[in-house]
């Protein structure tokens, strides 16, 4: 399966993943638990990681501290979700576990996501590899542990309580993440009034925090020093709406934009249609759906059908100059065309393929024939002297012509599908090589 922008791939990863810390000096919050001298940091600094249910609200790190755990100890990290999992997936992991510490002598931290979400026999069904020291558990929750879990895990666990984060908390990372190398490694410049906005409207949530500041980075102006500036002005269109509905949790948002694609990549017009109003709806800038229309008609559907590009521009265009009601329809308009239109990632796969060859490969010249001789020295020295117009020869085709440094004069990007006009593209293709192997033919005969 061709893997997309919004695929899960070590390319894309959301700006509250890239801050994740490596350090406990680094994790930000939770001082209570693990300042200096706090029981946490204390097990963690005498290697006595125990099980442990995180319990707090969204936002305030639980996921990365269970991270950050098995990395400072040594230890293979598992994760599933209470939301998505069951009893099978448990086995699984459990199975993983024993094997890892047999074989290797590597010790296993899984995290369970939502543990309150699990039945009582799920949850029974982590004692004994707890008591057996199979893994060390630890699990996230953010409801009250004392009614929603079993007594029999919480007897088999210590449960610490983790706070929101307070407003000094988010700043510390909003600037963090604006001079890391992970993140905008100082590209970004915000002023200190306008992180405080933000950091007020994140409630505390630093995923929220970060995926503001993210969202707003796709409006930023340009600067005179090749810099971008989000102000007051960005910061207003991002946050039109509360962006608390539609960024609950943060991933949501990562979550319903990958849905949208996918949609679309799925032909599928109304399930695009829906994701599209679901972000709209919930405070999403029409402007950051529109760039997304204008990747997807050039990633999924390409020259099957060029209009898609077309159309997702003018949908684009169409906000910029009416903004809502009239903008919004033509991004309907335009969600619903992509998601009919053939499918061809032909483009994206050639596109990729040969930036990658470009990054390892020499760096070949231009081949003599195709130099610009703008100067008598260089018309001496060759430069353009074999070169054949294309429009001087039959079908204004230079058949047999090169165009590719010698050393890679045969390599082939551009596949056309066998799907719209990229059918038509296609035969022209084959047709112009056939032209080219008789034209070799004859040379050589």
């Amino acid at each position: 399966m061709q893997e997309g922008l919004f695929d899960e791939q070590p390319g894309f990863r959301p700006l509250a993943a890239r801050m994740r810390p490596g350090s406990l000096d680094d994790y930000v919050g939770q001082e209570h638990l693990v300042g200096p001298g706090k029981p946490l940091r204390r097990a963690v600094e005498q290697e006595q990681l125990h099980s442990m249910i995180l319990w707090g609200p969204p936002g305030v790190g639980k996921t990365t501290f269970a991270q950050l755990l098995a990395n400072l100890g040594g230890l293979s990290f598992e994760t599933i979700s209470a939301v998505l999992s069951g009893v099978k997936d448990i086995r699984a992991v459990v199975e993983r576990a024993r094997s890892r510490k047999q074989l290797e002598g590597r010790d296993t931290l899984l995290f369970v996501d939502e543990v309150h979400r699990f039945n009582k026999s799920q949850q029974d069904a982590f004692l004994p590899h707890i008591e057996d020291g199979t893994f060390i558990f630890v699990g996230a929750t953010t409801e009250n542990p004392s009614f929603e879990l079993n007594s029999a895990l919480l007897s088999r666990t210590r449960v610490y309580v983790l706070k929101n984060l307070e407003e000094p908390h988010i700043l510390k990372l909003l600037q963090r993440a604006l001079s890391a190398t992970d993140g905008f490694d100082g590209r970004l410049e915000v002023d200190v009034d306008t992180l405080g906005i933000i950091a007020s409207a994140s409630g505390g949530d630093a995923r929220r925090a970060l995926n503001i500041l993210e969202v707003a980075a796709d409006l930023a102006e340009p600067l005179a020093d090749g810099r971008e500036c989000i102000g007051p002005e960005q910061l207003e269109q991002v946050m039109q709406t509360s962006l608390r509905r539609f960024d609950k949790g943060g991933d949501v948002f990562y979550d319903q934009i990958s849905a949208m694609h996918k949609s679309v990549r799925g032909s599928d017009p109304d399930g695009s249609l829906y994701w599209l109003c679901r972000m709209l709806d919930g405070g999403c800038d029409p402007l950051y759906v529109a760039r997304r229309l204008v990747r997807i008609a050039s990633e999924d559907i390409g020259n099957a059908d060029p209009r898609a590009l077309q159309l997702s521009m003018d949908a684009w265009d169409s906000q910029e100059r009416l903004g809502s009601p009239e903008g919004e329809l033509a991004l309907a308009q335009a969600v619903t065309y992509l998601a009919l239109a053939p499918k061809s990632n032909a483009v994206y796969n050639a596109f990729n393929q040969c930036m990658a060859d470009i990054r390892q490969d020499p760096d070949y010249d231009v081949p003599v024939h195709l130099r610009n001789a703008p100067t008598k020295l260089l018309k001496s020295m060759g430069h353009g002297e074999s070169y054949r117009y294309a429009h001087d020869e039959p079908e204004a085709f230079a058949a047999g012509e090169s165009y590719l440094p010698e050393a890679i004069h045969d390599r082939r990007y551009y596949q056309p599908v066998n799907r719209g006009l990229e059918i038509k593209l296609g035969e022209k293709r084959e047709r112009l090589q056939r032209m080219n192997a008789e034209s070799a033919r004859k040379r050589y005969s």
